[in-house]
């Protein structure tokens, strides 16, 4: 059984952050270790507001030097990473998986780089941009970014496919072994679709599913994506297959949740097919 270290926001109602990712990775079989970054209400793009709290200084490292303390460290086969409280959380990850790599060489470090999106009420805390560019990216073997996200971390305007292709060269050439860009947005081909690219060794794929007309668009599907792809590469599939099974997935549970008529993800409803989704859309290799 593989295990992963999930290091990022948690809401008590609805399904953002380590509540949109944890029961997905366990559908899939796999053991996952939630830390939450903050606690939360419900996530921010609620018009009637949130309550919660970042959690303090101290309390990643806190709950990592006891996982040490019991060793089991050795035993997580990656660590993901997503919104984070504040920057000086970015320096507590880092130092979990600098421990966990160094009790397990063959860890993987998938940093899924939310940078927030004010204009939908996602916010995130000053530094925590700067850290994701700086100092993550340098030390993650997978990233996950948006559209948006691809464009801060290597400092270009993207408007079409080709640019977003070269991007993604400039991070696979500082080491970052594998991109997943979530959200093509304006770059993507056909405006009607949802689109996304996989850069790899393997080269670059892009695929697509539908775009559903909802009243309100969910949250947490970022955090879904990443949670899925992560735990369709470590149950066995290769980066292709993974991408391709993580967008069925997806596009499973946001059509179960436009035809229920909700705002949140209907994970739960939609459980099947995140462990045994049917891939109608396969990805199509980019010359």
């Amino acid at each position: 059984m593989k295990r992963i270290l999930s290091i990022q926001s948690h809401v008590v109602f609805g399904c953002a952050g380590n509540s949109a990712a944890v029961f997905p990775m366990r559908r899939l079989g796999l053991e996952v270790w939630p830390v939450n970054t903050v606690q939360f209400s419900n996530h921010t793009q609620y018009r009637q507001g949130w309550r919660g709290m970042a959690m303090p200084a101290g309390h990643i490292s806190d709950l990592v030097e006891g996982m040490a303390g019991i060793e089991v460290l050795g035993q997580c086969d990656a660590v993901l990473s997503g919104y984070l409280g504040s920057a000086a959380q970015g320096d507590e990850i880092l130092a979990a998986v600098r421990r966990i790599k160094a009790a397990n060489p063959a860890a993987l470090y998938f940093c899924d780089p939310v940078m927030g999106h004010p204009e939908k009420g996602c916010i995130v805390a000053p530094g925590v941009s700067e850290f994701l560019t700086e100092q993550a990216l340098p030390v993650a073997d997978i990233v996950a970014p948006n559209l948006l996200e691809l464009e801060t971390l290597t400092g270009r305007h993207i408007e079409d496919l080709a640019g977003v292709r070269s991007a993604c060269d400039q991070l696979l050439s500082r080491g970052v072994q594998m991109v997943l860009v979530k959200h093509l947005g304006r770059a993507a081909q056909h405006p009607e679709r949802f689109e996304m690219l996989l850069a790899c060794r393997e080269g670059f794929f892009h695929i697509e599913r539908p775009l559903y007309d909802f009243a309100l668009q969910p949250v947490g599907v970022g955090d879904l994506l990443s949670a899925m792809m992560l735990a369709n590469l470590l149950v066995g599939h290769d980066p292709v297959a993974a991408f391709e099974r993580t967008n069925a997935s997806v596009d499973a549970v946001l059509k179960a949740t436009w035809q229920a008529g909700a705002y949140e993800l209907q994970l739960v409803a939609a459980q099947e097919a995140l462990a045994a989704p049917v891939v109608r859309h396969r990805a199509q290799r980019l010359n």
